[in-house]
C-alpha cells in the first residue's frame, strides 16, 4: 500500500482543470449552487496529495468527470457535489466527517448510498439457487432502501461505471473483461430498468468493445466505410421530411439518430442477417411538441414511402415497462433502402434519455414536473420488492426476485381495464393473478388471453390482455409449487402459495403432502423406498415431517425426489477403463448381417463406459471374454492402444437404422462465473426434453470461471451437435466440448 507521503502533490494543473470543469458545471445555476460545487472541490483539495483510483485516474478528476456526465442529464447540484466527492471519500483522500461538517446533510447521505451500491455485485453469483449470508442480505436490503429513498445514488454509481469504462484501455485485459462483464450483467440492465437511455447505450457499447473486440471493430469499420454515403442519404431524407412537415405547419426537430454498435449486433443475431439489412443502421428521429403531432408525422411518413408491416411498434399506446414512449416504424425509402424512423414528443425524448433523472432539476428549481409520476412508476417495482421482503421473503428469494427485476427481460401485459402488469420472463396467467391480488391468485381457476381460453401454464407475451376467472372459496394447488409444472415463474407468487399452505392444519398438510409426494415418487420409480433416510437427509425428524413440509410448500416434491435418488440411485462416476490384452486366436466375427449395436442376432453387445458412443459416431467392437462385444468410438484411446497390441479382438460393427434408445454423453462446459448460469443451461436442456443424469460444477475464483461437467442422455450425434451449438450461444459460455 502506498503511503500518503509517497503520493505526488496536487498541482496548479489540477487547480486549472477543476476550475475549467466548475465553469462548465456552473452553467445555468445560481451563485449559491455554484458556491456548493466550489466547496465540494475545495474539500478534495484539502487532501493536498493526488490519490488515484485502481485504474490510475486521480480521484479528483474522476469525480469531476462523473459530475460532467450527470450535468449533461440536467441533474441537480446536490447530485453533482456527491459525484465530485464520492471517489475522494471512497479511496481515502477526504474524511467523511469533513463533508458532514461542510455540506448540507443530503450530500453525505447520498455518498453513503452510493457506497452501499456495492451490494449489487451479488447479482453476478453463478448459483441461481444461492443463499445470501446474513451480511450480504443486510447490505442488499440497505441498498434497496437507499435506491427507493433516492434514485440519485444509482445515477452516481452508473456515472462512475461509465467513467471507468471510458478509461479501461489503460488497464490490463483481465481487468477489462471483469469490468465489462459486470457492466453487461448488472449496470446496463439497471440503467435500462430505470429508463436512463443516455447511460444505457454508452455502457452497452463500451462493455461490448471489450467482450467482443473483433465483432465490435468489424461493425464499427463497416459503419465507418460507408459513413459519407450514409450521411448523404440521410441528409436527402431529412430535407424531404422537413419540407412535408412545413406544409402541415408542424414545428419539429428532425435529425439522424446515433447508431449504437451493441444494438446493431443484437439485431443481427436475433434476425440472423448482415449489417446491411439492419434498418437502424440508417435511422432518423423526429421530435414534435404534441402526441397528436406524432401520429400526423407517422401518416406523412407512410404516405411518402411504403412501410414494412412487421417493423412497426407503437410504444405511445403501449409504453415499455421502463416508461419508454415512442413510435417506431421502418419504410422502404429512396433508392429502395430500408430506413428506421422514430417519432416522439420532446418530453418523451427527454424522459427516454434521462429516465428517473428527469425530474430532479425541476425539483431543485422548485417546479412541478410532469415527469414525477413517470419517475415514480420507474421505481414502483423497487418499492414492491422492498415491501415484499419485509413480509415473507427469504434471502435466496429476495436475490432471485431482484435479479429478475433488474437483469432479465420483463413481460408487460394488460388487465381488461388497461392497467399494465409487469411480470418475469415467461410469466403465466397465474403469476398475473397473484400480482393483482393474493386472493385472486388463490381463487384462480382459468384465464383468457386476448379473449381466448388458455391454460394456467401459458407463457404470456408483452402486449397481451389477460382476464382471469376465479371461484369463490377456491384454494391453491400444490402442483403450482412444482417448478417442473410451469405454473409460476415469480418467486413472489410462489411464496404466497407456500404461505397459504403453511397456514393449513398440520394433518391436512401431511395428507396433502403424502398424496403429492407418492404420486411423484411413483412417476420416478421410487414408490417402494423407505422415506426415513430421505427425511433425515433433508434435516427433518420423521416421514410425517417430510409429508407436512411438502404439504406446506416448504419442500418441493422434486427436492425430495432428488434427495431420494441421491440415496438410493447414486450416479456412479465411470471407472477408469483398463485393457488387459492377451494373445488369443479369436478371429473376426462375421455373420449374414454385420453386428448391430442394438443387439440384432445372437451376439451380446454393450456400450463402453469409457468413451460412451452414440449413434452417428464412428464405432468399433472389442471382443471380451464372456461379455460379448463392447462397442467403442474408433478414436477411443483404449481402442487405439488395442489396435497396436491385439487387433484380432477388434471387429467391425455398425449402427442399426432403427435406433430408439437413449445414450449417455459427457459434456465439459467452461464459462465466466455469473448469476443464473446454471439456470440458463438447465432451462435449455429442459426445453429440449434432455434428461440430465449428473451435473458437477467447479469454480476458479481467481479467474472467475466455472467448469461444468454434464452427463446427459441423447439419441444421436446430430442431436449432440445441435445441443453444443445452442449451449455455445448461452451468455458467457466460453467452450463446450464432448469428453472422450
Amino acid at each position: 500500500m502506498i503511503k500518503k507521503s509517497e503520493l505526488p502533490l496536487l498541482s496548479e494543473t489540477d487547480r486549472e482543470f477543476s476550475a475549467h470543469c466548475l465553469k462548465s458545471l456552473g452553467k445555468n445555476r445560481s451563485q449559491e449552487q455554484i458556491a456548493e460545487l466550489q466547496m465540494a472541490v475545495d474539500l478534495c483539495f484539502e487532501a493536498q496529495v493526488q490519490y488515484k483510483t485502481p485504474i490510475g485516474e486521480p480521484v479528483l478528476q474522476q469525480g469531476l468527470h462523473m459530475a460532467e456526465i450527470l450535468a449533461s442529464m440536467k441533474l441537480d447540484t446536490e447530485t453533482l457535489c456527491t459525484a465530485i466527492l464520492y471517489p475522494s471519500v471512497e479511496y481515502g483522500a477526504v474524511k467523511f466527517e469533513r463533508i458532514v461538517n461542510k455540506l448540507n446533510k443530503t450530500v453525505p447521505k447520498l455518498i453513503k448510498g452510493v457506497q452501499g451500491m456495492e451490494a449489487i455485485r451479488v447479482l453476478q453469483s453463478t448459483h441461481s439457487d444461492r443463499v445470501l449470508t446474513s451480511i450480504e442480505l443486510e447490505h442488499l436490503r440497505k441498498m434497496l432502501l437507499a435506491m427507493v429513498d433516492d434514485t440519485r445514488v444509482v445515477l452516481v454509481k452508473l456515472s462512475e461505471r461509465v467513467q471507468l469504462l471510458r478509461l479501461a484501455k489503460n488497464i490490463d485485459h483481465k481487468q477489462q473483461i471483469k469490468l465489462a462483464k459486470e457492466t453487461q450483467d448488472i449496470y446496463s440492465p439497471l440503467a435500462n430498468r430505470l429508463g436512463v437511455g443516455q447511460l444505457k447505450w454508452e455502457l452497452e457499447d463500451l462493455a461490448f468493445r471489450y467482450l467482443k473486440p473483433e465483432i465490435y471493430s468489424e461493425i464499427a469499420q463497416r459503419l465507418a466505410e460507408r459513413r459519407s454515403d450514409r450521411e448523404r442519404y440521410i441528409n436527402n431524407i431529412l430535407k424531404i421530411i422537413r419540407k412535408e412537415l412545413e406544409k402541415e405547419n408542424i414545428q419539429a426537430d428532425v435529425a439522424g439518430r446515433a447508431k449504437h454498435i451493441y444494438s446493431i449486433w443484437k439485431k443481427m443475431i436475433r434476425k440472423n442477417v448482415g449489417i446491411e439489412e439492419i434498418y437502424d443502421a440508417r435511422a432518423i428521429r423526429v421530435l414534435v411538441p404534441k402526441i397528436s403531432d406524432c401520429y400526423t408525422v407517422l401518416g406523412i411518413v407512410h404516405s411518402l414511402w411504403p412501410h414494412i408491416p412487421k417493423e412497426f411498434d407503437d410504444y405511445i399506446a403501449t409504453p415499455k415497462g421502463n416508461g419508454y414512449k415512442s413510435i417506431h416504424t421502418a419504410v422502404v425509402a429512396s433508392e429502395s433502402k430500408a430506413l428506421e424512423i422514430q417519432i416522439r414528443t420532446f418530453d418523451m425524448h427527454h424522459d427516454s434519455e434521462n429516465g428517473v433523472a428527469a425530474h430532479w432539476r425541476y425539483k431543485e428549481d422548485g417546479q412541478q414536473s410532469s415527469g414525477d409520476q413517470a419517475s415514480e412508476r420507474k421505481i414502483a417495482w423497487l418499492r414492491e420488492l422492498l415491501e415484499w421482503q419485509e413480509d415473507v421473503a427469504t434471502s435466496d428469494q429476495l436475490l432471485e426476485q431482484f435479479h429478475q427485476n433488474v437483469v432479465e427481460d420483463r413481460v408487460y401485459v394488460f388487465t381488461p381495464e388497461g392497467r399494465v402488469v409487469d411480470l418475469p420472463p415467461n410469466g403465466t396467467p397465474l403469476d398475473f393473478a397473484y400480482h393483482i391480488h393474493t386472493e385472486i391468485g388463490h381463487n384462480c381457476i382459468g384465464a383468457k388471453v386476448n379473449g381466448r381460453m388458455v391454460p394456467l401454464t401459458y407463457a404470456l407475451e408483452t402486449g397481451q390482455t389477460v382476464d382471469v376467472m376465479t371461484r369463490k372459496n377456491g384454494t391453491p394447488s400444490l402442483d403450482w409449487l412444482n417448478v417442473n409444472s410451469g405454473y409460476l415463474k415469480s418467486p413472489k407468487a410462489r411464496q404466497k402459495v407456500k404461505h397459504w399452505f403453511k397456514k393449513q392444519n398440520r394433518q391436512k398438510n401431511i395428507d396433502t403432502g403424502h398424496v403429492a409426494l407418492i404420486k411423484e415418487l411413483e412417476r420416478n420409480g421410487l414408490a417402494e423406498i423407505d422415506l426415513k433416510p430421505v427425511a433425515i437427509k433433508l434435516n427433518l425428524l420423521s416421514t410425517e415431517d417430510l409429508y407436512a413440509s411438502v404439504g406446506m410448500g416448504d419442500l418441493g416434491v422434486n427436492q425430495v425426489v432428488n434427495a431420494a435418488n441421491h440415496i438410493y440411485h447414486p450416479v456412479k462416476e465411470p471407472e477408469a477403463f483398463h485393457l488387459k490384452l492377451k494373445q488369443t486366436n479369436v478371429h473376426k466375427i462375421t455373420s449374414k448381417n454385420e453386428v448391430m449395436v442394438v443387439g440384432i442376432g445372437d451376439l451380446l453387445t454393450h456400450m463402453a463406459g469409457c468413451c460412451k458412443p452414440i449413434p452417428g459416431d464412428s464405432i468399433i467392437g472389442y471382443v471380451t471374454q464372456g461379455r460379448g462385444v463392447t462397442i467403442h468410438r474408433k478414436n477411443c484411446q483404449y481402442m487405439i492402444q488395442a489396435k497396436k497390441e491385439d487387433d484380432q479382438r477388434l471387429i467391425d460393427v455398425q449402427w442399426s437404422h432403427q435406433i430408439q434408445s437413449q445414450y449417455e454423453v459427457d459434456l465439459y462446459i467452461l464459462a465466466f462465473d455469473r448469476h443464473g448460469l446454471l439456470k440458463d443451461i438447465t432451462q435449455l436442456l429442459a426445453s429440449k426434453k434432455i434428461n440430465v443424469l449428473n451435473l458437477n460444477t467447479q469454480f476458479n475464483r481467481a479467474k472467475e470461471e466455472a467448469e461444468i461437467y454434464l452427463r446427459i442422455e441423447l439419441k444421436s450425434q446430430e442431436e449432440l451437435d445441435q445441443l453444443i451449438i445452442q449451449l455455445q450461444q448461452v451468455k458467457h459460455i466460453l467452450d463446450v466440448r464432448r469428453q472422450v
